[in-house]
C-alpha cells in the first residue's frame, strides 16, 4: 500500500491555494502564507505586489518620472545642437535607458492608484517652469528653466560642455533619490530599479567627467 497518497486535508489545501493564485489580479502573486487550520476552517492570505509598497516607493516614482523626463529633453537636444559624436552617443544611451524606466514607474503608480506626474517632457514644459518652481527645485539635480533655455541656445563645443556639466549634476541628483529609496522603500522592484540607476548613472558620471577633462 502506498504511503505517498495525499490526505484529504492536503488535497483541499492545494486546491484552495491554486484557486487563490488563479483569482489574483493578473495571476501575479509574490508571496503566500497559509495560517494553521482552525476548528471553524482554514484561513489563507495571498500577498500581491501592490500590497508591498509604501509611501517612499510612491514618492520615488512620482519624483523620478519628471526627473527622467528632463534628462530625456536634454538628451534630445544633442541631436540638433551640433554636439560631438561622443556626446550624441551618450545622449542616445541615456534616452534609451530612461524612457523604459518612465514607463515602468508609470505602470506602478497606476497599479497603486496613485497620480502620475504630468509635464516636464518637452522644452515647452520647461519654459513654463518658474525659477523657483517647487516641483523642480525640490528634486536633487533638477535644472531650472533658465538653465534649460541656456542649454537649448548653445551649440557645438559650448553645448557639449554645458550638457556634460549639467547632466553630471542631474545624475548625481538621481543617485541621491535612488539611495533614499533603498533606505526607506519596501517594494522590491522599485528598490531594484534604484540599484540599477545608481550603478548605471555612476558609470555615466565617470564617463562624462573624463570627457570634460579631455576637452
Amino acid at each position: 500500500m502506498s504511503t505517498n497518497r495525499p490526505t484529504g486535508r492536503r488535497t483541499a489545501l492545494t486546491a484552495a491555494a491554486a484557486a487563490l493564485i488563479l483569482a489574483a489580479p493578473g495571476g501575479a502573486v509574490t508571496a503566500a502564507s497559509v495560517e494553521p487550520a482552525h476548528s471553524a476552517g482554514m484561513t489563507m492570505r495571498v500577498l500581491t505586489q501592490a500590497d508591498e509598497h509604501n509611501q517612499a516607493d510612491v514618492t520615488f516614482a512620482q519624483r523620478m518620472i519628471p526627473h527622467h523626463r528632463q534628462a530625456i529633453v536634454m538628451a534630445q537636444m544633442a541631436r540638433s545642437h551640433g554636439s560631438s559624436p561622443e556626446v550624441r552617443a551618450l545622449a542616445e544611451r541615456i534616452q534609451k535607458a530612461q524612457a523604459p524606466e518612465i514607463r515602468t514607474m508609470t505602470g506602478w503608480l497606476r497599479a497603486w492608484g496613485e497620480p502620475v506626474p504630468r509635464g516636464m517632457g518637452s522644452m515647452e514644459d520647461m519654459a513654463g517652469m518658474g525659477q523657483d518652481d517647487d516641483d523642480a527645485t525640490s528634486m536633487p539635480g533638477m535644472m531650472h528653466r533658465t538653465q534649460m533655455v541656456d542649454l537649448n541656445r548653445a551649440s557645438g563645443r559650448a553645448f557639449d560642455t554645458m550638457f556634460l556639466t549639467m547632466m553630471i549634476e542631474h545624475h548625481e541628483g538621481a543617485i541621491d533619490m535612488a539611495q533614499y529609496e533603498l533606505r526607506h522603500g519596501s517594494y522590491s522592484p522599485t528598490k531594484d530599479l534604484a540599484t540599477d540607476i545608481i550603478r548605471s548613472q555612476t558609470a555615466e558620471i565617470a564617463q562624462m567627467s573624463a570627457m570634460l577633462k579631455a576637452r
